[in-house]
């Protein structure tokens, strides 16, 4: 058995996985990374390691940054294992190919040492701040789209940096790092945004703007013209890391990793090439280095992200508990692909170089694979912003239009049965989503109050006013609750 943290590991090898080929001796930071989780993992550092290997991006090595408490965790793991991890591709033949993962070259906490991390990012060496803080975690209104000051944490941070104390939130420390690259003339970065979302950078310049232009008009105003913050559109399914997949790596490989990261073969990052201060040469690697990402945001977000949503509420209230037992029903495919043929690709933009059709049969492919064994549970985290933003633009361009909208509207309705917190069997549903306590009594309340869920506007807006879609959603909702979720998919293809 082997360890990560065993320095004679390269000369040795380990039979069936990859190792860095490269010295990782003398590589410098020139990307601070916040919210080092399973998906940075599987995807910007996988990207930055391939450089490496291919000999380029010595000065582009991640310096990963941890804001959250429980991001003890990942410090202690990384730092026991000199900042390696493995990433496991799970094949759909059930085979596994790991690799070790070297990109990730240094990690700080910033709960245990804001200044460490705050000093970090103000280095003459730090070209770029990457984001991956999740959709819902951005300080954003959710009925105007602009900066909140009032979002949890931002207040505390303004008096803590007005007083002359260390913030504590990603905005706050990379804000204060920022005041000191401009009083120091280090110059302005790049803060590039992994989530996913639409426009992830724009919503990143409105909020980091305006916590900068809060903490001081002049700051705010060279941030705003100085610091560029490009959009992505970043695409690879990365389910939790289980033990089963720990232990899977010991026992094929004999490899021992505190916390591997395991992901599908699929992988695609589309980039926006607007950088401050220079960027990897990431198109060496597969990157899509483009000057509209918005097409292929639109294609994923509506295509993708809201077709996990279609199967995640409804496949579980059917029974299923992973996304590869939807894909591979025969009642819900058609369900599924009628969503993505009738619904989402009539609001799409042209995406140039890529055939729809094809791109639609492809992720059919990859949610039906059985060795990724991602949960349903996993992709219904965080309904309400999950919603909000892969399904509900759809649902509002096709009521526009004129267009169909009675699969969105099931979609939405086997959310408020989900929400509900039990399945048809009974059994007690954990809620995960930052409104449940407002929307878990609404959703009850829907069987005797009809529309009461759909009436909640912080998410919904004025969707229960529309004639036509609150028709819709009723409909599948009574039809869950008549016949449930496999008979009321059928019935509607």
């Amino acid at each position: 058995m082997r360890s990560l943290d065993e320095t004679d590991i390269w000369s040795e090898g380990i039979e069936g996985v990859d190792v860095p080929g490269y010295d990782r001796d003398g590589i410098r930071a020139g990307i601070v990374h916040i919210g080092v989780g399973g998906f940075h993992r599987a995807h910007l550092a996988m990207y930055v390691d391939a450089l490496l290997t291919a000999g380029e991006a010595r000065d582009w090595g991640i310096c990963g940054v941890g804001v959250l408490d429980a991001d003890d965790r990942m410090r202690d793991v990384l730092h026991a294992q000199n900042g390696l991890y493995t990433l496991v591709r799970k094949e759909a033949d059930g085979s596994l190919a790991p690799r070790v993962v070297g990109s990730l070259v240094e990690y700080l906490y910033a709960p245990g040492d804001p200044e460490a991390v705050i000093e970090k990012i103000a280095s003459p060496d730090t070209k770029i701040v990457s984001l991956t803080i999740t959709e819902g975690g951005y300080a954003i209104d959710q009925k105007t789209g602009e900066f909140d000051p009032e979002f949890p944490g931002i207040r505390a941070d303004l008096e803590a940096m007005a007083s002359g104390k260390p913030p504590s939130t990603a905005f706050g420390l990379v804000v204060e790092a920022l005041a000191r690259r401009r009083e120091r003339g280090t110059g302005p970065l790049t803060i590039m945004s992994c989530d996913n979302m639409q426009g992830n950078g724009d919503t990143a310049r409105r909020v980091f703007t305006g916590v900068a232009q809060q903490r001081d008009a002049e700051l705010g105003k060279w941030v705003a013209e100085q610091v560029t913050f490009p959009n992505s559109m970043v695409d690879r399914i990365t389910p939790a890391t289980a033990d089963s997949d720990r232990e899977a790596l010991a026992e094929r490989f004999g490899l021992r990793d505190g916390w591997p990261v395991v992901c599908e073969p699929f992988t695609q990052w589309v980039l926006e090439d607007d950088f401050a201060a220079g960027r990897p040469e990431f198109e060496r690697v597969g990157v899509q280095v483009v000057d509209d990402v918005v097409p292929y945001e639109f294609m994923k977000l509506r295509l993708l992200n809201a077709t996990h949503q279609a199967l995640g509420y409804l496949g579980y209230l059917a029974g299923h508990r992973y996304v590869h037992e939807v894909a591979q029903d025969e009642t819900f495919v058609p369900f599924l692909r009628g969503y993505m043929d009738a619904e989402a690709t009539p609001t799409l933009r042209p995406v140039p170089g890529i055939d729809l059709d094809e791109y639609k049969d492809t992720l059919i492919e990859r949610f039906a694979n059985p060795g990724v064994a991602d949960t349903l549970k996993r992709i219904n985290y965080g309904s309400s912003d999950r919603i909000s933003i892969f399904l509900l633009p759809v649902v509002r361009e096709q009521l526009q239009a004129g267009g169909p909208v009675d699969l969105a509207a099931a979609v939405v309705a086997g959310w408020c049965r989900y929400a509900e917190g039990t399945d048809e069997q009974g059994e007690s549903i954990e809620q995960q989503d930052r409104l449940a306590d407002e929307l878990t009594p609404l959703a009850r309340q829907e069987r005797t109050e009809p529309l009461s869920f759909l009436r909640y506007r912080p998410v919904f807006g004025d969707l229960a006013d529309d004639e036509r879609f609150a028709g819709a959603f009723r409909s599948a909702l009574e039809s869950l609750y008549e016949r449930g979720a496999a008979e009321t998919v059928r019935n509607l293809t």
